[in-house]
């Protein structure tokens, strides 16, 4: 595995972290749904940008490279820092005609694709280490291959299309993409629903509420409206309230 140092803002050479921004929620406001698309590792053609992309293009070709690290320290030091980060499983690289960055990540590091041992390997060629890295660099599964001089600290190197890692980076675009789809289908569903029973008429008994307790039953069975009685005060009464 290995990231282009120079891409992190363009390239998906990693899982990609979004920073939503605070959604402030009123007192009786409903939480409302998000639907959050991470953004996909790889692109959906691999091996058709890989041959057509022009950086792609020139990085296939075998050129030469150069050890970046440690840059302001003196030769020695950096020899001893360059076979160090390499025993680790890492170092840091530069393609010289087109300046791109690549950091090198092999071996037992974390992270990467698969231990093997011959992705690190001193011994195929006395003062030279071989080197084989794994990496998504912008949207396309490639591998990083070459040698560094153990003095000078240069060497040759290409990125080769990863055939293997690129169809299980397939498989994983496809899941995430189907299972993305499906929440938006049932978000879609939901919201149906919702507009349904939101317009549907409510079910009112108010008019037979109302005309039984308007009419009233005669005696002679009929029915008709009872006129109201005009209000019948005290005689004495009324006295009492002028006298006060």
């Amino acid at each position: 595995m290995m990231h282009a140092m120079s891409e992190h803002a363009g390239a998906a050479g990693g899982l990609g972290v979004g920073v939503l921004p605070f959604d402030g929620m009123g007192l009786y406001e409903q939480p409302r749904p998000r639907l959050v698309f991470k953004m996909p590792r790889v692109v959906p053609d691999q091996k058709a940008k890989f041959e057509s992309d022009e950086l792609f293009r020139r990085l296939s070709r075998e050129s030469e490279v150069k050890y970046t690290g440690y840059r302001d320290r003196p030769v020695e030091e950096r020899q001893v820092r360059f076979q160090n980060g390499c025993r680790e499983g890492h170092t840091e690289i530069a393609f010289t005609a087109t300046g791109t960055n690549l950091q090198l990540v092999f071996g037992p590091a974390p992270g990467n694709y698969a231990n093997d041992p011959i992705d690190c390997d001193f011994d195929k060629e006395h003062g030279k280490v071989h080197l084989r890295s794994h990496l998504i660099m912008n949207g396309v599964c490639v591998r990083w291959r070459g040698w560094i001089d153990l003095e000078r600290l240069d060497g040759l190197g290409c990125l080769e299309f990863d055939e293997e890692r690129a169809t299980q980076e397939d498989a994983l675009l496809r899941d995430q993409i189907e299972r993305y789809n499906q929440r938006i289908r049932d978000f879609e569903e939901k919201q149906r629903a919702y507009r349904s029973a939101a317009v549907q008429p409510p079910n009112l008994n108010h008019h037979h509420h109302h005309g039984h307790h308007a009419h009233h039953v005669t005696a002679a069975g009929g029915t008709g409206v009872e006129p109201h009685l005009a209000h019948r005060q005290d005689p004495e009464l009324e006295v009492r309230l002028r006298a006060y």
